[in-house]
């Protein structure tokens, strides 16, 4: 039986840069756990972005953002199943921002991983987790009946 974890892009970047809980989704991602990782494809823009943030603030060299954008990139491509941003997925999205106090590109994680969980609920998996660090999105995620968990709280 196989775990399945959404992890939006708050609990995925601490696969690639140390932060409270980078042990713990490391735990989780490593290829000998065997689980099933699962991503929205915007994770992409949004952890290019949180590198490109570091590196202007200076916690990350140059070097450093290269070196995992190259790891990133090929975990992307070989480990991760990815949500494409579908129109059913933008239309949950629209409704999860009116219910709950969401930034939009949240709103579109949550909405990725209620779009997928029917999906891999009908293969053999254990449970679905949604993983993110943000308290109010996993305030919403609670809310809309998912089992989640915050990485920040397993540093």
């Amino acid at each position: 039986m196989v775990t399945a974890y959404f992890l939006d892009s708050s609990a995925l970047l601490k696969r690639y840069v140390p932060e409270s809980g980078t042990s713990w989704i490391q735990s989780l991602t490593a290829e000998s756990a065997n689980n099933l990782l699962i991503v929205a494809q915007i994770t992409w823009v949004e952890i290019l972005s949180a590198l490109a943030r570091r590196q202007r603030e200076g916690s990350l060299s140059a070097n450093q953002a290269s070196q995992v954008k190259q790891v990133f990139r090929y975990q992307f491509d070989t480990q991760y199943r990815k949500v494409e941003l579908l129109p059913t997925v933008i239309e949950i999205a629209g409704q999860l921002v009116i219910r709950h106090p969401l930034r939009a590109y949240d709103a579109v994680q949550l909405a990725s991983a209620l779009c997928i969980m029917p999906e891999i609920s009908q293969v053999d998996t254990g449970t679905f987790t949604f993983l993110t660090a943000d308290e109010r999105l996993l305030a919403a995620a609670q809310a809309e009946n998912l089992i989640s968990d915050n990485p920040n709280h397993h540093p």
